[in-house]
C-alpha cells in the first residue's frame, strides 16, 4: 500500500534515520530482557542479562546507530557466521504489515525454506513491535533455528512462546531434541524434570514427547531414568500406546530389571495395548528368567496364535525354563514347534532339553539324547553338554560311558575343566570301581589339575570300600600335604 510522507514526522524519520527514531520513540522490547545461554556448559537454562533501571523510559533509552538482527540485541552480529552478508550488516525491517496472522504465515514460509537470517530480521522486528507470531510459526521457526545450530536462540525463542503461552507439545518436543544434539543427554533429562514438575506445563507433555524421552533413556542404557519417565507418564494419566511399552519392557530386560519389564507388560494387558512382536518376544524372556514359565507360555501361545515366528533365542529361553521346573513334555513339545517352524537347534537348545531330563531324573533318556546329538549334530557339541551328560552318567553309574566321553573331551581338543574329571571319578565311586577312580586320578594330576576337597573325599571313599588302603595313605599325604600349604598360605596373607 502506497503511503504519502507529508507529515514533519515522517521528514523527521528522514532526517535522523529510522533506526534512531525507532530507538527514541519505542520503548525497549521485551525480547531484549530475555535469558543469554551458554553453549558450552550442561545446562539447557540461560543466564539473565542485565537490564537498566530505566528501560522504560524513552528519554533515557541510549541512542543506538544500528539495531541488529541477531535475537540479542546487544551481541555482536558479525561474530556468527550465520548472519554476515558480505560487509552489510542485518537491520530491523519497517513492517507495514501489523497482522500477526499475516506476518506468522510469511515466517513459516521464511522459517520452511530455511532462511535463517530473514526469518530472525523477521521476527526480532515483530517482537521490537510488540506483534507475536502463532503458535505454528514459532515451532517453524524453532525447528529452523535447531536446524543450524542456533540453539541459544531457540531457547530464547522458547522462553518468549512460554510467556506468551505458545507452547505445545511439539515445541518441547523440538527444543529438548535440540539440547540433547547440543549438550547431551543429562541436560535434556534436567530440562524435561522442570517440564514435567512445572504445574502450569505438565499437561502440555503428550504421549509423543513421552516416547522421544523413552527413546533418549534407552540410548542411554538408563533404566532409573527410564522408570521415572514411566512414573511421570502416569502420573499425568497419560496412557502409552505400543511403542511407549515396547521401549519400557526392551530397556528394562537390557537391564536385567525383570520385574519391572513384567509390571510394564501388565499394564499394557490392563490398558488393552496390543503387544507386537518385539514386545512379546522380550516379555517371555522376562517371565522366564524371573521363573514365571507359565506366563512365558501363556504368551507364546499367544504368539502362535497370531502366527508369528518367535527367534531361536526366545525358543531357548522358555526351553530352558520349562526345563528347569521340571516341565519335561512341554519343553520337547515347544522344542517340536521350534523345528516345525525351520529354527536350527543350537548348542544351547540341546542342553536345556538335557537338563530338563535330568531334572526329571531322566538319565537315561538324557544319555540317549546326547547319543543322538552326537550322531546327528556333533557340531553343537560342547563343554555344557559333555558336563551335562557325565552328570547324567554320575546318577546312574556309567562309568564306562562316562570315560569314553572323557576322552572324546580330549581328542576333540577342548580344555577339560576340573569338574569334568571330578564327575568321572564320581560316576566311578557310584559304579564301585574303585581301580579305574585311581587311574582317572593320577591322569587328572598327570594332566596337572589340581582336584578339590569333593573329588578327594569320593576318591577316598571309592578306596576304602575297594580295599586300597595304601593308596588311601598316599592320597592322604598328598591331600594333607596341600591342605596344610594352602592353610599357611591364607594365614600369611592375613598377617
Amino acid at each position: 500500500m502506497a503511503t504519502s510522507f507529508t507529515t514533519p514526522v515522517v521528514f523527521h524519520i528522514i532526517n535522523i534515520g529510522f533506526s534512531e527514531y525507532y530507538n527514541t520513540q519505542f520503548p525497549n522490547s521485551r525480547f531484549s530482557e530475555i535469558f543469554r545461554s551458554d553453549i558450552s556448559s550442561n545446562s539447557w537454562c540461560a543466564k539473565p542479562k542485565t537490564v537498566s533501571s530505566c528501560r522504560n523510559s524513552r528519554a533515557s533509552r541510549p541512542d543506538k546507530s544500528v539495531v541488529k538482527a541477531s535475537i540479542a540485541y546487544d551481541s555482536v552480529v558479525k561474530e556468527n557466521s550465520l548472519w554476515e552478508d558480505g560487509d552489510e550488516d542485518v537491520r530491523l525491517q519497517f513492517l507495514e504489515e501489523r497482522d500477526e496472522k499475516n506476518l506468522s504465515r510469511r515466517l513459516l514460509k521464511l522459517s520452511r525454506a530455511d532462511k535463517v537470517r530473514s526469518a530472525i530480521e523477521l521476527y526480532a522486528s515483530m517482537d521490537f513491535m510488540g506483534l507475536r507470531p502463532e503458535s505454528h510459526a514459532f515451532n517453524a521457526l524453532l525447528s529452523c533455528l535447531l536446524r543450524n545450530g542456533e540453539l541459544d536462540d531457540a531457547l530464547q525463542v522458547f522462553e518468549t512462546m512460554k510467556s506468551d503461552d505458545r507452547t505445545s507439545a511439539h515445541s518441547y518436543n523440538l527444543i529438548l531434541q535440540g539440547v540433547v544434539k547440543a549438550r547431551g543427554f543429562e541436560a535434556a533429562f534436567e530440562m524435561f524434570k522442570v517440564l514435567v514438575t512445572d504445574e502450569v506445563n505438565k499437561n502440555k507433555v503428550d504421549q509423543v514427547l513421552f516416547n522421544m524421552m523413552l527413546t533418549l533413556c534407552r540410548g542411554n542404557k538408563d533404566w532409573a531414568k527410564t522408570e521415572f519417565v514411566w512414573r511421570k507418564m502416569k502420573d499425568n494419566h497419560c496412557v502409552g500406546n505400543a511403542v511407549t511399552y515396547r521401549l519400557l519392557v526392551t530397556t528394562f530386560l537390557a537391564s536385567s530389571q525383570y520385574g519391572l519389564a513384567i509390571e510394564a507388560y501388565l499394564e499394557m494387558v490392563q490398558h488393552r495395548v496390543e503387544p507386537d512382536s518385539r514386545t512379546m518376544e522380550s516379555v517371555i524372556i522376562a517371565f522366564a528368567k524371573d521363573g514365571r514359565w507359565d506366563f512365558a507360555l501363556t504368551v507364546f501361545r499367544g504368539m502362535m496364535k497370531r502366527k508369528e515366528n518367535p527367534n531361536v533365542i526366545i525358543f531357548n529361553a522358555l526351553i530352558h525354563s520349562l526345563g528347569n521346573n521340571g516341565q519335561v513334555n512341554l519343553a520337547f513339545k515347544v522344542f517340536d514347534c521350534m523345528k516345525s517352524l525351520g529354527h536350527v537347534p543350537t548348542s544351547y537348545t540341546w542342553n536345556a532339553l538335557l537338563v530338563a531330563l535330568c531334572r526329571a531324573e531322566q538319565y537315561g533318556d538324557a544319555l540317549r539324547l546326547f547319543e543322538k546329538i552326537q550322531h546327528e549334530t556333533p557340531s553343537a557339541l560342547g563343554l555344557h553338554l559333555y558336563n551335562t551328560a557325565l552328570t547324567a552318567c554320575k546318577q546312574v553309574g556309567a562309568w564306562r560311558r562316562a570315560l569314553q566321553i572323557l576322552w572324546e573331551m580330549e581328542d576333540s581338543g577342548l580344555e577339560v575343566p576340573v569338574t569334568s574329571y571330578c564327575r568321572v571319578i564320581g560316576t566311578c565311586e557310584v559304579g564301585n570301581e574303585p581301580k579305574v577312580a585311581l587311574q582317572v586320578y593320577q591322569h587328572m594330576v598327570h594332566q596337572k589339575k589340581t582336584p578339590d576337597t569333593l573329588t578327594l573325599l569320593s576318591l577316598i571313599r571309592s578306596c576304602i570300600w575297594g580295599s586300597l588302603y595304601d593308596e588311601v595313605h598316599e592320597i592322604l599325604k598328598v591331600s594333607l600335604f596341600k591342605i596344610t600349604c594352602n592353610f599357611l598360605f591364607s594365614l600369611f596373607i592375613m598377617v
